[in-house]
């Protein structure tokens, strides 16, 4: 009985594998998302100057260059040095370098003022960007402080108190203290997690259903169905479609892991200046990894991890089994579509809440949805990750779904006995229903 669910399970997978599409669909993917790693050197082959330098020609007439520089490098760092710069200190006029000045060139004439202390002159060739415009209006306030401080006659460690930052201490007294609920990074936490898992998830989901019907439509359509259930049982035929499926899902999941790491290797080996490090896909690659670490969010998951990978694997066999009862009574893929319909629109509400769930903070009605099957794959993590749930809670959502995927099981392979060989297209509705007290004579 073994070697026949093998060989069901490797001529299912064959079927997907080995066709045109599957090859040309995985040759697109991995062209986008090597593409999406590297989009900066791309533009820059298309006129793109993220690896150029801007050249500061700093015109002090107040003898703050020293402090300037120095403020300059350190905000620049803050923003994981999304551009190159060179600040110079230049001794000619300013008339004489706006007369030579150049495309990549910002002069910056510094002087004192009778009523602010200082003020300055931003003199460019074309318009400077938002960025480079922010980074030199910030560092120009931080050197007015020193400046002004200096000033006034106070003493270094009187500036030194005026100027250091505020000792905060965070205490949380929430039970679940494992959770940053209260961390500044949570939205931008959330909106990552979303995009690089929910959004996934969502669609191997959506493919898994969708794959599933039209693989057992196809066989009842083409009466193939007949001669495979006449040489093994409707159980074993069952379980062999619900494992090709998910064969096929861990297949393509890691394909997809596989491109993404063969786009950044691509980035690394084309990483062959310090300058090319500093582009700006970099810059906010670098930045997201700072936030992580700083969040917490790695502590976080990794207690959590295997409670979520087992919800996971979970959820996947029960949207497979569903999806191939709801096929097996049905006989051609309209039909299928109908009948798929609620399924997808549960598919839909649950990843539009986890998309909600951190807008909606609180709200009970989307914790009690977590508990439900099928919606809780994609919201009970979010929800735990965001300190709506803790990781008990977590932990008896999964076993919920383990108990409701069993029980799934347990029905749904009464009805597969009695619809795959059922080629009646009215009523379907009636017919689920009916085949199971059928079976259960």
């Amino acid at each position: 009985m073994n070697k026949k669910m093998s060989c069901l399970v490797k001529h299912s997978l064959k079927k997907k594998i080995k066709t045109k599409w599957f090859v040309v669909v995985n040759i697109l993917i991995a062209i986008l998302i090597i593409s999406l790693a590297n989009i900066d050197r791309i533009i820059s082959l298309f006129g793109g100057d993220f690896e150029n330098t801007t050249n500061i020609l700093v015109v002090d007439n107040v003898g703050v260059f020293d402090n300037f520089k120095k403020y300059f490098e350190q905000n620049s760092k803050l923003i994981e040095d999304v551009g190159n710069y060179d600040i110079k200190l230049s001794k000619e006029k300013v008339k004489k370098l706006e007369t030579d000045i150049e495309k990549d060139d910002i002069i910056l004439n510094i002087e004192a003022s009778t009523d602010n202390y200082l003020q300055a002159q931003i003199i460019s060739f074309d318009s400077i960007s938002l960025m480079d415009s922010q980074l030199i209006s910030t560092s120009l306030n931080n050197i007015k402080d020193d400046y002004v401080l200096e000033k006034s006659g106070l003493t270094e460690s009187q500036i030194a108190s005026l100027t250091s930052s505020v000792k905060i201490e965070k205490k949380v007294t929430s039970p679940d203290k494992d959770t940053y609920k209260d961390s500044e990074y949570k939205d931008l936490l959330s909106t990552g997690i979303i995009t690089l898992f929910i959004v996934p998830f969502f669609i191997f989901i959506t493919t898994l259903v969708q794959m599933l019907g039209a693989e057992i439509n196809d066989e009842k359509t083409s009466r193939g169905m007949e001669i495979i259930i006449s040489s093994v049982p409707p159980k074993t035929h069952f379980k062999s479609k619900i494992i090709a499926a998910l064969s096929f899902v861990v297949i393509q999941s890691i394909l997809l892991i596989g491109y993404g790491l063969l786009g950044l290797l691509i980035r690394f080996l084309l990483s062959n200046s310090a300058g090319s490090v500093n582009s700006v896909v970099s810059g906010y690659i670098s930045q997201g990894i700072t936030i992580v670490k700083n969040s917490g969010l790695i502590e976080v998951i990794s207690k959590a991890l295997p409670i979520i990978i087992i919800l996971f694997i979970i959820s996947f066999i029960a949207y497979a089994i569903l999806a191939a009862v709801l096929a097996s009574i049905t006989t051609n893929i309209e039909d299928y579509q109908q009948l798929q319909t609620p399924l997808m629109m549960i598919i839909v509400a649950s990843y539009l809440l986890a998309i909600m769930a951190s807008t909606f903070e609180g709200a009970l009605f989307i914790k009690i949805m977590a508990f439900i099957p099928f919606i809780s794959v994609l919201l009970a993590p979010v929800l735990y990750i965001l300190g709506e749930i803790s990781l008990v809670s977590l932990g008896i959502s999964t076993i919920v779904m383990l108990v409701f995927t069993w029980a799934l099981y347990y029905f749904g392979i009464k009805i597969y006995k009695v619809g795959i060989l059922n080629y009646s297209s009215n009523n379907l509705w009636q017919k689920l229903f009916k085949s199971l007290k059928k079976e259960g004579r």
